[in-house]
């Protein structure tokens, strides 16, 4: 019984360095300029400041991921974005269940206050998020977010609440 004890002593041990390396990385890159691939970051402030006229969203077509800040809170995460007829957009799944709720704050964030920073490619946009939760844009929208990744976004999933998407519109 008394080696029993050890070995799961030993085992919790050897478990607790990990979970503090991983609990570590996180909390510290909440204080950085930015998110890395795992963990949100924290305000984006590098990068030139966007000014002069709306840009052709076109390019975004070609990038994975950008990255997104919102004002309240300031924190920063990567996310998909897709253009659709000039118009910058971006989504998030799994709002109709109880762990997207759970895992996904920002867009509820962004529907109290949309006011937003995007860095692209090293360049800082400053926009302002809009939901669109029905219409017949949204059959638009999700033929460009399904033609981008692997997503089943479709106008019915936005109109009842599983998908919530976002128009990253200019801030005035």
């Amino acid at each position: 019984m008394q080696m029993v004890k050890k070995i799961v002593v030993i085992a919790l041990c050897l478990l607790l360095i990990p979970v503090t390396a991983i609990v570590t990385a996180a909390a510290k890159q909440r204080f950085a300029d930015g998110p890395n691939r795992v963990f949100s970051g924290g305000p984006l402030v590098g990068g030139e400041l966007h000014t002069g006229a709306e840009p052709d969203w076109s390019f975004v077509s070609e990038i994975p991921t950008i990255e997104m800040q919102l004002l309240d809170p300031p924190q920063s995460r990567r996310i998909w974005t897709a253009e659709y007829d000039g118009k910058l957009y971006v989504w998030s799944g799994y709002m109709g269940t109880t762990v997207g709720r759970l895992w996904k704050r920002w867009p509820r964030q962004a529907e109290r206050d949309g006011r937003a920073v995007l860095r692209i490619d090293g360049k800082r946009y400053q926009r302002q998020l809009l939901r669109i939760e029905s219409g017949d844009i949204l059959d638009g929208i999700s033929a460009a977010i399904t033609d981008k990744y692997p997503s089943r976004t479709t106008r019915a999933a936005v109109e009842a609440g599983d998908v919530w998407v976002f128009e990253a519109a200019p801030r005035n």
